[in-house]
């Protein structure tokens, strides 16, 4: 059986964030499945809840998973929950995790300190969305640039969400997940902080981090990511293969 993507995106942003993925992926004829979490992109008259996102998460998975082995992929509060999915002690059918730019603990005065900045942001004129695209221009390439906003911003899941992750236990999750796992980060992503505690907690885990590139690694370049994808794809692949032949 082929294996499945499943992509799972970051705050504000929505599945149009995975579009250069979902092309590299289809290309390949992997079938790719890019969702929206509650409060985001085709969902944003909806409230955001952990609830609500693990239930999107778990209904893309095991749709999926009728089709063929599971690799789940998240970036940034995407990969912080699918972390928390994958390491349920009812373990979910997923047979890989690729968790990008999500290696940091979600609490205390970083957390704070952030929201107190987006909320800052967010009373700007606009909500800030000039410097927002400022930024995008300024250090992702062409093809990708329009993909973050093109599903929409979501500001009024915001708060809400980075307020959620606070409670997620992600060093009891991480020691119970038994699949092949990748952090992948950016070399200069701000998310870093406790990269080397996450792989350490899990057997086997690898950590990537990708030159010149910041927390936005998915779609500054596109091409390094997917290759991690496509060796993700190709462990579970080669793992499959063994599972069948005993």
């Amino acid at each position: 059986m082929a294996v499945q993507v499943v992509l799972v995106h970051g705050i504000r942003t929505s599945a149009t964030m995975w579009r250069a993925q979902v092309a590299h992926l289809e290309g390949r004829g992997v079938s790719a499945h890019a969702i929206d979490l509650p409060g985001h992109g085709t969902r944003m008259s909806e409230t955001f809840t952990l609830e609500g996102a693990f239930s999107a998460i778990d209904a893309a998975v095991r749709s999926a998973a009728a089709a063929g082995p599971v690799l789940l992929v998240g970036h940034s509060m995407g990969g912080l929950l699918a972390t928390e999915y994958v390491g349920a002690e009812d373990p979910p059918p997923v047979a890989g995790l690729v968790a990008v730019s999500s290696t940091s603990i979600p609490r205390g005065l970083g957390l704070r300190a952030y929201r107190t900045l987006m909320g800052g942001f967010n009373a700007l004129p606009g909500r800030g969305v000039v410097f927002t695209k400022a930024m995008l221009h300024a250090t992702l390439p062409d093809e990708t640039r329009r993909d973050f906003g093109a599903g929409g911003y979501a500001f009024g899941a915001q708060d809400a969400a980075l307020r959620s992750l606070s409670v997620l236990d992600l060093m009891a999750a991480l020691r119970r997940i038994r699949v092949p796992v990748w952090f992948v980060n950016g070399q200069w992503d701000q998310l870093r902080l406790h990269e080397r505690r996450f792989a350490a907690a899990v057997p086997g885990a690898e950590l990537i981090v990708v030159p010149r590139t910041t927390h936005l690694v998915t779609a500054m370049r596109p091409d390094v990511f997917n290759a991690v994808l496509d060796l993700a794809i190709a462990v579970i692949e080669s793992r499959e293969r063994r599972e069948d032949a005993r």
